[in-house]
């Protein structure tokens, strides 16, 4: 996570480093610094000299945050070029958008640290619930996963793991369902696979895969193809079923 760090920086030195984090395009960069901001775009604005925590994420977005609340003082969402430098003896950082046309202009009076981190992509948007919960709730509704699936056993054991939904498609081929609440991975996948080539042995029938979860990294769906396996988005769950209730004294009265 952490990548590097420098300590009341003069303004060659933080040009330096910012220079070069930035170029990397893959660290989230921060100025802790005394700084003024101008904005110039469908508005203007200008932040008198304070104490700043400037940001700059990997994606390029920019936040300037004050002392206090959440909101940023000057943000951008994305930007098309950002340029740091030296004028009149201070760092600059220029951060240009064009569409809209922004430009927010930060200039570093004094700087306290600046720092570069390295932070890993999350696992982004993650199902509400257990997996256990994820499987009951599919198994009711197994068409949210396939038209026409049939679900026949849950959490079947086998002597590589225990498959989550195993089914049979309308097609009449055997199918295995691994089942993930957050963001499938290259290990899913490879999980995946090995369940449907040790039913495939075990049965000697068509046995088809598939991966449900909410997202899936690039690398997991390019080897999911390589496996002629298949990604289902299950971004929602069915509203389970309503638990029987015993009948009031003067219900249907």
């Amino acid at each position: 996570m952490f990548h590097d760090q420098v300590i009341e920086p003069d303004p060659d030195a933080l040009v330096a480093f910012l220079d070069e984090h930035l170029r990397d395009g893959r660290m989230v960069v921060q100025v802790v610094a005394e700084c003024e901001v101008v904005y110039h775009g469908r508005a203007a604005s200008v932040a008198d000299a304070g104490d700043y925590v400037v940001m700059v994420k990997s994606d390029g977005s920019l936040q300037v945050h004050g002392y206090k609340g959440v909101k940023p003082v000057n943000w951008q969402p994305q930007t098309d070029d950002v340029w740091v430098g030296i004028e009149d003896g201070q760092a600059v950082l220029l951060a240009e958008r064009r569409s809209p046309e922004e430009m927010v202009r930060i200039v570093f009076l004094e700087t306290a640290l600046a720092q570069a981190l390295h932070l890993r992509e999350g696992s982004g948007f993650v199902l509400m619930g257990s997996e256990a919960e994820m499987q009951r709730a599919l198994a009711s509704a197994p068409e949210l996963i396939e038209p026409g699936l049939a679900v026949l056993d849950r959490e079947l054991p086998t002597d590589v793991g225990g498959i989550d939904l195993f089914g049979r498609g309308a097609d009449g081929s055997l199918v295995v369902v691994e089942l993930k609440r957050a963001k499938a991975t290259q290990e899913a996948v490879h999980q995946l696979g090995r369940y449907v080539t040790r039913v495939r042995e075990l049965t000697g029938e068509p046995v088809r895969g598939v991966l449900a979860a909410p997202t899936i990294s690039k690398p997991a769906l390019a080897a999911l193809a390589r496996h002629q396996l298949v990604f289902c988005e299950v971004t929602a769950l069915p509203e389970p079923e309503a638990a029987f209730a015993q009948p009031g004294l003067f219900d249907g009265a």
